[in-house]
């Protein structure tokens, strides 16, 4: 992350599942900040969370009878996470341009990629895709919004967390039984920030129905095809095909709220993509040998 009947065929290869992942989500994002003049970043994140939640229980209609206490509790640990990540970060989104708070959300899919590496060539593309974030970054540090940067920070410790917990759901639970379990847990747990941010817009039609698609495109889908990915690939590579989230983001941001891409922009883009190429490359020969 399917959530709408989208079952990823195994015959599709894990990165392009996380690719596909990666845009739906950044669009979604993009989408999420235009409700932040209605709704706020609470509102929002609760209406994409409780509507994700709700198509998904609907769709796979996940029961806990006969699951095991260490399997539910996981399920739940993973909605928490869900839910303290996207609030997180649509307050980050709220304070700064959408590639530059991808930018430092990135910073736990970095580290999850460090710390699970086992061949040294993985952290030369770990640092090649550290250089486009610090490039990325560089010129825009002296007028960032403070609190913004420690939002997007947390969610990036969040987003860490999910990483490492998504592997382990994804084998605990069939198809997207787990994930619909989560996102009940963080549905539940952002009622209150949703109330108080948004309160009745959140019934206003128009609103509802851009939640819905945020929800698809932010949740559901990327989510979905997420854990699909994850039950086929290393946590290493997946951390690092996430070098691609600051650039996606930044192309998100132009095409949805017009935030304009710097020559350095363009400059870190070409670097993240040159990271996740090589990742990817010797992952596949891993395989091969």
């Amino acid at each position: 992350m399917s959530p709408v009947q989208v079952r990823p065929s195994p015959l599709l290869p894990p990165v392009f599942l996380v690719l596909a992942a990666i845009a739906s989500v950044q669009f979604g994002a993009a989408l999420a900040a235009t409700l932040f003049s209605e709704v706020g970043p609470g509102g929002a994140v609760f209406l994409r969370v409780a509507i994700a939640a709700a198509l998904l229980a609907a769709l796979w209609r996940p029961s806990v009878r006969g699951r095991a206490r260490a399997d539910l509790a996981l399920a739940a640990a993973f909605g928490v996470v869900l839910g303290a990540m996207n609030l997180l970060f649509y307050l980050a989104i709220d304070r700064l341009a959408l590639g530059i708070a991808v930018v430092f959300e990135f910073v736990g899919p970095l580290g999850v990629a460090v710390a699970t590496s086992r061949r040294r060539l993985d952290l030369v593309w770990v640092a090649i895709a550290g250089a486009g974030i610090a490039l990325l970054s560089a010129g825009d540090l002296g007028r960032l919004d403070g609190l913004g940067v420690v939002f997007a920070l947390g969610a990036g410790g969040c987003w860490a967390a999910y990483i490492l917990l998504a592997s382990r759901l994804g084998d605990a639970f069939p198809g997207g039984h787990g994930l619909a379990l989560a996102l009940v847990v963080a549905a539940v747990l952002l009622v209150p920030v949703g109330l108080v941010s948004g309160g009745a817009e959140l019934l206003d039609p128009s609103v509802l129905g851009i939640g819905a698609a945020v929800a698809l495109l932010s949740t559901a889908i990327p989510y979905s095809l997420e854990l699909e990915a994850l039950r086929r690939m290393r946590t290493a590579v997946f951390g690092v095909l996430m070098s691609l989230e600051p650039a996606v983001a930044a192309m998100a941001g132009l095409a949805v709220l017009d935030q304009r891409l710097a020559a350095t922009e363009l400059a870190a883009v070409a670097l993240v993509v040159a990271a996740s190429a090589g990742i990817s490359w010797t992952d596949r020969l891993a395989v091969l040998d």
